[in-house]
């Protein structure tokens, strides 16, 4: 999926899928519509580590839901954009190694820009 932060009139909206895998850039921007719902898809890592946990710093724009995590390491989240206005929050997504105490730590991180529809009047 390209970059659609830069251009409001690009913004994604209604559904759309994000796949995250190895090998990809750790941090991507994606610019969406109010309501829009984005399938947040990553494919098993290729080290030790299983993706853990998915975070929103502002889960009262950008709401993650719907986590699963399959059998071969593939993991999914929601990420719904909540309410009409604008703002940014930074989803971050965790890995761990199963058998290694401590935290996870974040190792993909989207950068959600919400940008709300023009207002017509």
């Amino acid at each position: 999926m390209p970059d659609s932060s830069a251009v409001p009139g690009r913004c994604l909206a209604g559904r759309a899928e994000l796949a995250v895998s190895p090998g990809d850039p750790v941090r991507r921007r994606l610019c969406v519509r109010p309501g829009t719902v984005v399938t947040l898809v990553l494919r098993p890592r290729l080290d030790d580590r299983r993706w853990e946990r998915v975070r929103s710093s502002a889960p009262a724009l950008v709401v993650a839901s719907g986590w699963r995590l399959d059998a071969d390491g593939t993991a999914h989240a929601a990420l719904r954009s909540a309410g009409a206005r604008g703002g940014e929050a930074r989803v971050t997504v965790a890995a761990r190694a199963p058998d290694v105490a401590g935290a996870a730590r974040p190792v993909f991180t989207l950068d959600v820009r919400v940008v709300p529809y023009p207002r017509e009047g």
